[in-house]
């Protein structure tokens, strides 16, 4: 069982920046595909940014390509989301997933507001 812990979230200023964590407990994160998605208010869930297993690329959403950056760090089990430059419709809920070995895990949850 995974276990996902999701950090870093907050009010921010447009053209500020957030880096967003996501720590995971249970099982080590390179047996997973990785990503990112955000939810705003009244939308569906969308994907943001993904690290895929089978390539070790970054693959991102238009909306957010080279403004957010996905990463990890395999030895503190945890993946990071550094998003830069950011503008109101970047507001929501980030959520970060796990998936892999037949199953598919979600964190709680950090709240992203961009606003001044």
């Amino acid at each position: 069982q995974l276990h996902l812990v999701e950090s870093g979230g907050g009010l921010v200023q447009p053209g500020g920046s957030l880096r967003l964590s996501c720590a995971a407990s249970g099982r080590t994160l390179d047996d997973y595909d990785l990503a990112w998605f955000r939810q705003a208010p009244g939308k569906e869930r969308e994907y943001v940014a993904e690290i895929r297993r089978s390539d070790g690329h970054a693959y991102y959403s238009d909306s957010v390509l080279g403004r957010f950056t996905i990463s990890e760090d395999i030895p503190a089990n945890t993946v990071y989301l550094q998003m830069n430059n950011l503008i109101p419709d970047d507001t929501g809920v980030y959520y970060c997933n796990a998936d892999g070995i037949g199953a598919d895990y979600w964190g709680q949850g950090t709240q992203v507001t961009v606003s001044s």
